[in-house]
């Protein structure tokens, strides 16, 4: 059995989101106490994310995350609703970033004029990686143009480790819907991705 390591203990839901609602109207003395407290958690979030991959997996969770909070530090007129509607934002940044990478790391492996992307040079992606990251992306995609709420469910849960109940709280369903639509996508998922004929 796995050990979770925490620095320390993170701030409770509720004054994470008071803090996002002071953020949200300027206040910048609550963007400075936010801020350790967040990317705590998002760095929890995407260690627990990574810890499902290969040993040696290579992408670093901390460019990961770097990246991830400066996309969202630098959101404008953003009212952050809640805690949980901040880590589905940071789920959906950690997405486009993934796949961004990905898809870059194949354009270079092909020799195109790949764009640059911000992660750091240390967070490399094996081929079988970049692949994987992009056949989800392609496939939540399709899932999305047949419903996107039960794409929104795999976003939230995969990329973003947010629970049943923060899920519902986000997506203002039941937890019992989320927990349908998680059973019914990932379903639909392995069929798409494992061509099951």
């Amino acid at each position: 059995m796995k050990k979770e390591v925490m620095d320390k203990p993170s701030a409770s839901p509720q004054r994470v989101t008071e803090l996002l609602a002071h953020w949200s109207r300027g206040d910048d003395v609550a963007l400075a106490e936010l801020t350790p407290l967040v990317y705590e958690e998002l760095r929890r979030l995407a260690h627990r994310h990574m810890g499902g991959e290969r040993p040696d997996h290579t992408l670093q969770t901390t460019a990961l995350v770097n990246e991830a909070y400066l996309r969202l530090a630098d959101q404008t007129n953003l009212s952050w609703q809640n805690r949980a509607h901040f880590f589905a934002v940071a789920a959906r940044a950690m997405r486009q970033i993934l796949v961004s990478y990905a898809r870059s790391y194949r354009a270079q492996k092909r020799g195109g004029g790949a764009l640059k992307v911000e992660l750091d040079e240390a967070a490399l992606v094996s081929p079988e990686e970049s692949k994987e990251i992009v056949d989800l992306h392609e496939a939540l995609e399709r899932l999305a143009t047949l419903d996107s709420r039960k794409a929104q469910v795999v976003e939230l849960k995969y990329f973003g480790g947010l629970n049943y109940d923060e899920m519902a709280e986000v997506l203002k369903i039941s937890r019992v819907t989320v927990r349908r639509d998680w059973e019914f996508a990932k379903l639909w998922l392995y069929t798409e991705l494992h061509d099951v004929t």
